[in-house]
C-alpha cells in the first residue's frame, strides 16, 4: 500500500529555517515524483516544488523557488523540503504528495494530478 509520512513542522521564528520530510513506501519498481503543497487558512493549495525518481529533475513554483530547495535521499525513501527565510505568511499546513511518473510525467503539476497525499504537518513562523 502506497504511503507517505510527513514529518519535521512545528514553531520557529521569523527569519528562521526547517527542514521537513516525506518518507515515502509502497511504489515498488514505478517512478514517482514526488510534491510539496502547503494550505493556509483561508487559502487555496498551492505547490511549491516537484521532484522525481527517475533521474531528480525538480521544478519548483515561481513565487516558491527562492526560499525553497526540495531534494531526496533514496536510501531512506525520503523526500525533504528545506525551509529558509521563513516569514510569518509561510504559516500553513505543509503536505507532501506523489504521482506515478508513466502516467503524466515529471512537473510540479497541480494537486489534482497528485493521486497519493501524506496527512499534513502544521509549520507555524512567530514575530
Amino acid at each position: 500500500e502506497v504511503h507517505l509520512v510527513e514529518s519535521g513542522g512545528g514553531t520557529v521564528q521569523a527569519g528562521g529555517s526547517l527542514r521537513l520530510s516525506c518518507v515515502v513506501g509502497g511504489f515498488s519498481n514505478d517512478d514517482y515524483a514526488v510534491g510539496w503543497f502547503r494550505q493556509a487558512p483561508g487559502k487555496e493549495r498551492e505547490g511549491i516544488a516537484s521532484i522525481s525518481r527517475s533521474d531528480g529533475f525538480t521544478e519548483y513554483a515561481d513565487s516558491m523557488k527562492d526560499r525553497f530547495i526540495i531534494f531526496r535521499d533514496d536510501a531512506k525513501n525520503t523526500v525533504y523540503l528545506q525551509l529558509i527565510s521563513l516569514k510569518l505568511e509561510d504559516t500553513a499546513v505543509y503536505y507532501c504528495a506523489a504521482y506515478i511518473e508513466a502516467i503524466r510525467g515529471a512537473g510540479l503539476g497541480l494537486p489534482v494530478h497528485y493521486d497519493y497525499w501524506g496527512q499534513g504537518t502544521q509549520v507555524t513562523v512567530s514575530s
